[in-house]
C-alpha cells in the first residue's frame, strides 16, 4: 500500500502565513482598545462633527462655490480631512507603544516585524471605515446630497480608505521617530496643516494666491479631493481618480519600507 504523499508548504507561504496571522493578531489588538475605551473613538469623532457644523453654518454663508452647492463642495473635504487627521493616531499610538516598552516586548516574541506596523494601520483603516460612515450620516443631515451614481459615490469612499491607509505608513514612521505620544502629535501637526489647509478642502483653490495655486493644485491631498468630489458631485473622473490611486500606492511604496526599516532600527 502506497504512504500518502504530504506536500510541505514552502518556507515563503509559510512566512506570508504567519506574517498574516500575526497582522491579524495586532489588529485586533488594536481594536479592542477602542472597545476598552470607547472614548478614544467617540472624541475622535466629535472633531469632524464639529468643523461639518463649522465650515456648514458658521463658515458656509461667506464663502460661494461656482455652479453648485456650498455643502455639496465642502463635505468631500471633509471626508479627506477626516482619514487624514486621523493618520495621527497612528503616529500618536506607535510612540506611546515605544515608551512603554511594547514594542520592544513585540520584538521579542516570535513574530512578523512587518505585522506590528500592519496591525496599528489596518486597525486605524477600520476605524475609517465607522467615521467616514459617520461623516456621510453628517453631511446627508446638513443637505449634502451625491449627484452621481451611488455606487460612483460609494468607490468615491473606497478611494478615500485607500488614500488614509497610504498616509497611516507616514505617520507610522514619524511616531516611530518621536519619543513620545506630545512629540508625535506635534510632528504631526504641520504635516497635516499644510496637506489640509491649503488644499481645495474647504475653498476654491481659485481664490488663491497664483504661487500657492501650483502646490494646492497638485499635492496628495487635493488630488484625491478633487477625485471624490467628482465622484460624489459629478465631472471629469478618469484622470482625477487615476492621478489619486497614482499617489496612493506611490506613498505605500515609499512609506511602507521606511516604517519597516525605521522600526528595526528604532526598536
Amino acid at each position: 500500500m502506497t504512504a500518502p504523499v504530504t506536500v510541505k508548504p514552502t518556507p515563503i507561504i509559510q512566512h506570508i502565513a504567519w506574517t498574516i496571522s500575526d497582522t491579524i493578531a495586532v489588529t485586533k489588538r488594536n481594536l479592542i482598545t477602542y472597545v476598552r475605551l470607547p472614548q478614544l473613538l467617540v472624541f475622535s469623532s466629535i472633531q469632524p462633527v464639529i468643523f461639518v457644523l463649522m465650515f456648514r453654518y458658521v463658515f458656509g454663508g461667506a464663502i460661494s462655490v461656482p455652479g453648485g452647492s456650498y455643502v455639496d463642495f465642502l463635505m468631500p473635504g471633509i471626508f479627506v480631512q477626516t482619514v487624514v487627521f486621523g493618520a495621527m493616531n497612528t503616529a500618536v499610538g506607535l510612540a506611546e507603544d515605544l515608551r512603554k516598552g511594547l514594542l520592544e516586548r513585540f520584538r521579542s516574541l516570535p513574530m512578523s516585524r512587518a505585522a506590528v506596523l500592519a496591525g496599528r494601520t489596518l486597525a486605524e483603516f477600520v476605524r475609517n471605515i465607522w467615521v467616514v460612515a459617520l461623516m456621510c450620516g453628517v453631511g446627508f443631515a446638513v443637505g449634502f446630497r451625491v449627484h452621481t451614481d451611488p455606487w460612483v459615490f460609494v468607490s468615491g469612499l473606497a478611494l478615500l480608505l485607500l488614500f488614509g491607509f497610504a498616509l497611516t505608513w507616514v505617520f507610522a514612521f514619524v511616531g516611530l521617530s518621536t519619543g513620545n505620544a506630545e512629540t508625535a502629535q506635534a510632528a504631526s501637526f504641520p504635516v497635516m496643516a499644510v496637506l489640509v489647509f491649503a488644499s481645495s478642502a474647504f475653498v476654491p483653490t481659485e481664490s488663491m494666491p497664483g504661487w500657492l495655486q501650483g502646490w494646492t493644485n497638485n499635492q496628495p491631498v487635493s488630488v484625491t479631493l478633487d477625485a471624490v468630489r467628482a465622484l460624489s458631485i459629478g465631472g471629469p473622473t478618469a484622470s482625477k481618480v487615476l492621478t489619486s490611486v497614482a499617489w496612493c500606492f506611490g506613498i505605500l511604496v515609499v512609506a511602507v519600507p521606511i516604517a519597516i526599516w525605521r522600526y528595526r532600527t528604532k526598536v
